[in-house]
């Protein structure tokens, strides 16, 4: 690990300068998520679901976008683009469009929600905090909708939750660990790394508990169609995804944390989120360096500064 964070500093800074402002819309939206008007929108966005319905829940930056681009094209057999994936594998709200890929004319939704009771059948996607809180950051600061450092952020979603409305990384996890379809054939629990270091055999557990019937092939051709470089081919076919310049497709990096996070920044996350990263079977920082010198207060003083 590194002590200083500067070049994700640095890159942020650049994205702000290079990027095209967020619409007043989308930070209207944003302040209203962390408001508590949010709970009834939410209640408004989950009507009109049917019981074949199954869910691709992932807290944000976990890799959803990437997996559902991909089991696009392994249950519809057409080429995944921006447009036509969010708009025919939709997040819940927008699910009346959905096409009705599943058996008994059930649709694939995706969520960024917590578990809730509406959620009858689920594949959750899990990506290791430590990571997350690097590609949030990033994004949200290219996006011009947050100002403050990467310390400050990671205070803030780690305790309070309230950047962006889904609350923070560990208590989202929890909610479907704990959930009353977990430990059942009604819930499949993926880890975001296992589907990067074998997509093959991830994507054919995500079809059979599906219920479908797809050939190796085919799942084959569509990771191959869907990997970080053909993505951002899609991406630049499609500028308008977000309001960046930078990329909205990033390297989708594998303990990444490692070298841009300070050693700090790990404890405090780790404070809070330990018990879950454990879980999930997430190597802590100890257990990746022993060496590494170990101070109970230097959380604390993380959160003071």
């Amino acid at each position: 690990m590194t002590e200083p964070n500067h070049d994700a500093v640095s890159q942020a800074n650049k994205n702000r300068e290079n990027k095209k402002p967020s619409s007043a819309y989308k930070k209207l939206r944003r302040k209203f998520a962390e408001t508590g008007f949010r709970a009834p929108l939410t209640w408004l966005r989950h009507r009109g679901l049917e019981p074949a319905d199954v869910f691709f829940g992932s807290f944000p930056k976990s890799g959803n976008t990437w997996s559902r681009f991909v089991l696009y094209e392994i249950l519809s057999g057409i080429p995944a683009g921006f447009t036509k994936t969010n708009s025919q594998m939709p997040p819940v709200g927008s699910h009346p469009k959905a096409l009705p890929l599943l058996p008994g004319r059930g649709r694939l939704i995706s969520t960024h929600e917590q578990y809730r009771k509406q959620y009858r059948k689920a594949i959750y996607l899990v990506r290791d905090a430590r990571d997350i809180v690097l590609a949030e950051y990033a994004f949200l600061t290219a996006l011009d909708l947050y100002h403050n450092d990467l310390s400050q952020f990671i205070e803030t979603s780690l305790t309070r939750g309230t950047i962006h409305g889904w609350g923070p990384w560990h208590r989202h996890v929890s909610s479907w660990l704990d959930s009353s379809i977990a430990g059942t054939d009604n819930l499949l629990v993926l880890r975001f790394e296992d589907l990067r270091k074998d997509p093959l055999a991830g994507f054919a557990r995500m079809v059979e508990f599906l219920g479908m019937e797809v050939d190796a092939d085919r799942i084959t051709r569509a990771i191959e169609n869907n990997t970080i470089e053909r993505m951002r081919e899609k991406e630049d076919k499609e500028p308008g995804r977000v309001s960046i310049r930078g990329r909205f497709v990033r390297q989708g990096a594998v303990r990444g944390w490692v070298s841009k996070l300070t050693p700090a920044q790990v404890r405090f996350i780790e404070k809070h989120a330990g018990e879950t990263l454990v879980r999930m079977g997430y190597p802590l920082l100890s257990e990746l360096n022993p060496e590494a010198p170990s101070d109970p207060d230097a959380a604390n003083r993380f959160a003071m500064n």
